[in-house]
């Protein structure tokens, strides 16, 4: 059953893959179909390909003007959001480095706040690194879902024009992670709108 509320949430696609030659845009488009058709939610999209999301790996409390002005494109999208979704591919069993530079060089933005995965890959279908994910963001004191999407061996699944080949699990899948999603977003919006979350 959809989750139904005052008004919508803000969920935030993270596409966390930013190699040459990547498969992410497949599957961020199999899934931002399924996001965008909901009433519950108002999507924003975070692509780490894209050049304005290339933040430099040396972290600072102080960052140069330049890294101010790349951080102004993405921080404020991350702390308008109520909720996140996360597609990431596994490479050499973990995730990618672009994601854990985006997670490090935030903080509130997380807090308090649910995550989901939709992950891809080999015969893990990138569990693997989902598994290393939830790890981090209970360290950013973030909520992740207990049902994910995954692709295992995902080339294999998507025709030439991106449709899936056999959507009936998928798109069961998407649905769940997306109700709890909602449930978990409106609830600690809810909270937090009583009583200020204390790290």
């Amino acid at each position: 059953m959809e989750i139904t509320q005052t008004s919508p949430l803000t969920l935030a696609v993270i596409v966390g893959s930013n190699r040459e030659g990547r498969f992410g845009p497949v599957i961020a488009d199999w899934f931002l179909a399924h996001a965008t058709r909901r009433t519950d939610f108002t999507v924003d999209v975070i692509d780490l390909a894209d050049p304005d999301t290339d933040l430099p790996t040396s972290l600072s409390h102080d960052p140069a003007p330049a890294v101010r002005d790349r951080l102004a494109k993405v921080s404020p999208t991350l702390s308008a959001a109520d909720a996140f979704v996360v597609i990431t591919p596994e490479y050499n069993h973990s995730f990618p480095a672009s994601i854990k530079n985006l997670i490090d060089w935030h903080f509130a933005e997380w807090q308090a706040k649910p995550v989901g995965f939709v992950s891809y890959g080999g015969m893990s279908g990138g569990l693997r690194a989902v598994e290393q994910l939830r790890q981090v963001f209970a360290e950013m004191h973030a909520v992740t879902v207990r049902d994910t999407v995954s692709f295992h061996n995902a080339h294999g699944h998507f025709d030439e024009d991106g449709r899936h080949k056999d959507p009936t699990a998928p798109d069961a899948a998407a649905k769940a992670m997306l109700d709890q999603l909602a449930w978990w977003a409106n609830a600690l919006r809810d909270a937090k709108s009583v009583r200020a979350y204390g790290s």
